[in-house]
């Protein structure tokens, strides 16, 4: 009896590295998107928090030159925002199609597997017909030893 070997085994093989390299370009444009979008939502809670204090210095009187130095901060941060608002919809894009292609190379890789799946069964299918042949034999060679004593 010989030993099960899948003709596409390399294949297979190449598959999954495939699939490991996808899967490790996913999670790191992952960690992308989301540090992204941390910076973008520190950013825009520093804009609240500036803004409430901005209400509370013009309530409790403020010079000019402090309330222009928090409007050109203001206007600062907002530039930040829009900047990294538009990192961040990068960040998604690119987290999508690292996502999709995952998909694409994890599906592949199944198709594989179950085919591999499909060939042991018929392997295993064809050696048990060769062994019920091989008993056969023997059997027609031990009726025959008996018949000639």
């Amino acid at each position: 009896m010989q030993a099960y070997q899948y003709r596409f085994d390399k294949v297979m093989t190449v598959k999954q590295q495939e699939k490991n390299q996808t899967e490790i370009a996913f999670k790191d444009a992952q960690k992308s998107f989301e540090d992204i979008a941390t910076k973008l939502y520190t950013l825009l809670k520093k804009k609240e928090d500036l803004i409430e204090y901005h209400e509370k210095k013009l309530i409790s009187g403020s010079s000019i030159n402090e309330m222009r130095h928090h409007t050109k901060f203001l206007e600062s941060i907002e530039r930040s925002i829009a900047e990294t608002q538009q990192k961040v919809v990068l960040a998604r894009s690119k987290m999508e199609w690292h996502k999709d292609k995952l998909l694409e190379t994890s599906l592949e890789y199944r198709k594989y597997e179950k085919m591999k799946e499909k060939d042991y069964r018929s392997y295993l299918k064809e050696q048990d017909r060769l062994e019920l042949i091989q008993l056969d034999e023997l059997s027609s060679i031990a009726y025959y030893n008996k018949e000639i004593r």
